[in-house]
């Protein structure tokens, strides 16, 4: 199963030993196991939203191997997500491989600008490096710029910070920066495209 927040990290994975996928795991649960019995589960081959079925009361929200990057990026997705994409496998997203034309790489950036965005802003509340993609590394000449998506990701997450992101989200932003001794506020965050690495 593949989905349209299949994202290739640019940057090399985190490995320092405070960002183990599994502690947001932890967190992930202490703020939404309950009340939306949704739990983050690691080591799939490709991240994926699976809504519970056949019995099964746990919706399953599926993240890329132990990817710490991964991990923050699927629930950045799953924060957006509406009811009606809750009850949806992959919360009904598509997704074209990498090696997309201009049209298709505009609708995948349209699709990614929230979710990277919200992704950014959790990553500052961890105080974990994020790495923008825009998971095209097929593109002609093996070259693309990345400066428009950028400057997208940067509008979102200055227009969250001044309205709030969705309520989810707030949630964990508040949880990470809790967990990882980090104590920001979003609202407090100086944004600029020099924190958009990749």
């Amino acid at each position: 199963m593949s989905s349209v927040h299949t994202v290739v990290v640019n940057c090399a994975e985190g490995s320092a030993s405070g960002f183990q996928a599994a502690r947001l795991e932890q967190v992930f649960a202490g703020c939404f196991a309950r009340q939306w019995r949704t739990v983050l589960v690691g080591g799939a081959e490709e991240p994926y939203y699976q809504p519970a079925a056949d019995g099964r009361t746990t919706h399953l929200l599926h993240y890329r191997s132990d990817f710490f990057a991964s991990a923050l990026h699927e629930v950045a997705h799953w924060c957006i997500a509406g009811e009606q994409r809750l009850q949806l496998i992959d919360f009904g997203y598509w997704y074209a491989p990498d090696g997309r034309n201009t049209v298709q790489q505009r609708e995948f950036e349209a699709a990614e600008v929230k979710p990277q965005a919200l992704e950014w802003l959790f990553s500052l509340a961890c105080g974990y490096d994020f790495c923008v993609s825009v998971d095209n590394l097929g593109a002609a000449g093996g070259e693309y710029d990345t400066a428009p998506f950028k400057r997208q990701v940067l509008a979102q997450a200055r227009s969250w910070q001044r309205a709030g992101m969705p309520r989810r989200a707030q949630v964990f932003f508040a949880a990470l920066a809790q967990e990882f001794g980090t104590g920001l506020k979003a609202d407090e965050l100086e944004l600029s495209l020099a924190g958009l690495a990749g």
